[in-house]
């Protein structure tokens, strides 16, 4: 068995070492939806993670400077919208910056007034409860105020690709089109 790399203490973590250690935690992959002055946006993001269940409380790490991160901040709610495992070409579609994403997409605006990923694995409306930086990324906690979900496999990512999360012991879902 290898040994592992271990880093010098003494030496700064570069953000490809850092990335690339990172990529070794499997997330999975969502779309956070919002609306500003009439006008959608969205990211995709797998830095996401439940915080609290009374309140419910989620969190998301959006990137600073994005317009999809100010629209967050300025509007005060979004949806996070989970994909699932045949809906990679929205992650993309997202993933690309400065794209109008919604363009041809048939999406639904719930309680809140935000649009709602067609056919996500999962989804959760939210208001933003605070916000704020770290690093090069802004730290949102939203406040969760709806959920819909549906049955389903959801859409892992590992090592900078798309891949499956399945239970153990389960075969994974086989698409027929």
């Amino acid at each position: 068995m290898p040994s592992p790399h271990l880093a010098d203490p003494d030496t700064a973590i570069d953000a490809l070492t850092m990335r690339r250690t990172m990529g070794r935690f499997a997330t999975g992959v969502a779309v956070v939806t919002t609306s500003f002055d009439g006008t959608p946006h969205g990211m995709t993001v797998n830095s996401l993670t439940s915080v609290s269940l009374e309140p419910p409380l989620l969190l998301v790490c959006l990137t600073i400077g994005a317009r999809s991160t100010d629209a967050v901040t300025h509007s005060g709610r979004f949806a996070v919208n989970i994909l699932s495992a045949r809906q990679e070409q929205l992650a993309l579609r997202f993933a690309r910056p400065g794209e109008d994403h919604f363009a041809g997409l048939d999406v639904t605006h719930e309680r809140h007034g935000v649009p709602v990923i067609p056919d996500a694995f999962a989804h959760l409306e939210c208001a933003v409860e605070r916000h704020f930086v770290a690093g090069d990324h802004l730290v949102v906690v939203g406040e969760v105020h709806t959920i819909c979900e549906r049955e389903g496999e959801p859409l892992g990512y590992l090592a900078g690709k798309f891949s499956d999360i399945v239970p153990r012991g389960s075969e994974p879902v086989h698409w027929i089109f």
